[in-house]
């Protein structure tokens, strides 16, 4: 705590929701331990969270394009609160950090590997409406120029894996082709995985067959809903149709898709959820969702474009959907601490939501091992 107390500057970096949650205690913390510093928030959920940052004693706060913001603050200045300025990256210091090993894993076929971290892209060309990204960017999108993409990956010896970490590695489909080209002739061997929407993975069709010949393990989608009145609701670009396009042309193409969703909202019925649940069995994609992405509640954050139309701590008009989402978070959370695989979570799921058995040949059905993060994230 030492260095704590005798700092001029400390800053607070807020990628997403949940490093928000875990950064407030621990600003409140920090402002007993050191009045007189100059603390500051920065990242995507920063100037979503303003009011509560100000209030626990934050003095300065920059989203968007941060770097430049945040070392004009460095000098004594001030930054705007959000910043989309265009800016030429330099590659990242990592120097401190702790060892790769320590971070997220990729588990494949039982294996353990070690992996990276680096982003192609920030912001986003689109504005679904529960977007984290929107309220900052508002449709801006910013790439980071392809040395310093490689540079980075370059740097972070000993990984067998790279998550890039785009919020849509095909806002810029010609950039993206040309770095996973480039870093496929320079490290064959290196896997990676990256974020699609649904709507630019049929756009860009043809770019599939370059991903799996580079070393994509697998594209994570925000497919959010199976029901198209909730796919309308907000804004996502895509179809239920769409999305069962895309894992088709999937497993033509010998990729892996790790769908995410958003299954409960407002507008979330029982025979919604249950033909969500009955979707991913019969498209075979039970092992490719994290279960907790079949219990997740819909976010609305300050600024959200569903302000006015959700509340933020909005309700369920049928309380009995409103215990399933919650007693689904428990279920995932116990079974996981027990080591349950995929399908043993998603039966558990099943029977929470259903009045009927799944099929009797779904314990008997063969299940491909599907490549996954041992700590996925999620805003």
């Amino acid at each position: 705590m030492g260095a704590v107390a005798e700092a001029g500057l400390i800053a607070f970096h807020l990628p997403m929701h949940t490093a928000t949650r875990l950064a407030l205690p621990i600003i409140e913390r920090v402002r007993a331990i050191n009045r007189s510093a100059r603390l500051v928030a920065y990242g995507l959920y920063a100037p979503l969270n303003e009011a509560q940052l100000r209030g626990l004693g934050v003095d300065a706060i920059v989203g968007g394009e941060f770097e430049a913001g945040l070392a004009e603050i460095a000098g004594g200045g001030e930054a705007p609160l959000v910043s989309l300025e265009r800016q030429q990256f330099v590659v990242p210091d990592r120097t401190g950090l702790a060892p790769l090993g320590r971070y997220s894993r990729l588990r494949r076929g039982g294996q353990a590997i070690v992996a990276g971290y680096t982003e192609a892209s920030r912001g986003c060309k689109h504005l679904c409406k529960h977007c984290p990204v929107v309220p900052v960017y508002n449709g801006a999108f910013r790439v980071v120029q392809q040395e310093v993409v490689l540079a980075d990956i370059r740097q972070q010896s000993g990984a067998g894996h790279i998550t890039f970490g785009d919020p849509d590695f095909f806002n810029a489909p010609t950039h993206a082709r040309r770095i996973v080209e480039a870093l496929h002739e320079e490290f064959p061997a290196l896997t990676y995985d990256v974020t699609i929407k649904v709507e630019h993975l049929l756009k860009h069709a043809d770019l599939l067959p370059v991903l799996q010949r580079t070393g994509c393990l697998f594209v994570t989608s925000a497919v959010e809903s199976l029901d198209d009145a909730v796919l309308a609701r907000l804004d996502k670009g895509h179809t239920r149709a769409d999305f069962i396009e895309v894992a088709a042309r999937f497993r033509d193409a010998g990729l892996t898709i790790s769908p995410t969703f958003i299954p409960f909202t407002p507008w979330t019925t029982w025979d919604s959820y249950r033909d969500m649940l009955s979707t991913i069995l019969e498209l075979e994609l039970v092992e490719n969702v994290s279960p907790v992405q079949l219990a997740l509640r819909l976010l609305v954050m300050s600024g959200s474009m569903l302000q006015g139309e959700v509340a933020a701590d909005w309700k369920h008009a049928d309380a009995s959907i409103d215990a399933l989402s919650g007693g689904l978070l428990r279920v995932v959370a116990a079974e996981q601490k027990q080591n349950r695989s995929r399908a043993q979570i998603f039966r558990k799921i099943w029977d929470a939501a259903h009045d009927r058995p799944l099929p009797e040949n779904f314990d008997l059905v063969p299940r491909a091992a599907i490549p996954y993060m041992d700590e996925p994230w999620y805003c």
